[in-house]
């Protein structure tokens, strides 16, 4: 991979009108670093892991919390899944609310155990953990590296037979903004790699 400074040129004004902070910084060495830990060799998938935390983050590169911390939704209540919706179960241990954290808003008591589990952490008792950069950045790769969030991971969209910026969205949520954020993960490719998508 092209040194970092070619990285942050390309997408210095494209993304960050033309000022990145040290927290930006931070961000996306933890991304990059924790793809690599990760096994993630392919700089399409390590540039669309960028721009989703682009867009859940709104821009800051950082883990945060979600807006509104689950509230309307049913992850905002002492519920978890259970059977869905209609069939969902109470807890009262532990006194947490499993609203959207890190850098793609993981949400849901189930999720943050089986999370936590895979990570040998503790989430469950501990969910702000996962607005540590380091835990945040291992939580996106390995859900969007196996397939964990909804069934489906980077390998079906990036190999060496498809190219598909768009419809990589299905990873994280459906095809919400998924052509703008296909434009961002083109541009953070272009600064991975020198030659662009």
């Amino acid at each position: 991979m092209p040194g970092t400074k070619h990285l942050y040129d390309t997408i210095r004004s494209a993304l960050f009108g033309g000022h990145l902070t040290q927290n930006h910084v931070d961000g996306i060495e933890a991304i990059i670093s924790a793809a690599k830990s990760g096994g993630v060799t392919d700089n399409r998938q390590i540039a669309y892991m960028l721009a989703t935390v682009y867009h859940e983050c709104g821009r800051t590169m950082q883990p945060v919390r979600e807006n509104g911390r689950g509230a309307g939704h049913p992850y905002g209540q002492k519920l978890k899944m259970g059977g869905g919706p209609g069939h969902r179960v109470p807890y009262t241990t532990p006194d947490q609310i499993y609203y959207g954290r890190g850098y793609v808003q993981l949400t849901w008591y189930e999720n943050y155990e089986s999370m936590g589990k895979l990570l040998h952490i503790d989430l469950l008792n501990n969910p702000d953990l996962a607005l540590k950069d380091d835990i945040a950045a291992q939580i996106m790769v390995k859900g969007m590296t196996k397939g964990i969030f909804t069934g489906v991971n980077l390998d079906r969209y990036f190999n060496v037979e498809r190219t598909d910026w768009v419809n990589a969205r299905k990873i994280i949520n459906g095809l919400d903004m998924a052509e703008k954020i296909a434009g961002n993960a083109k541009l953070f490719y272009k600064g991975l790699t020198r030659s662009g998508a």
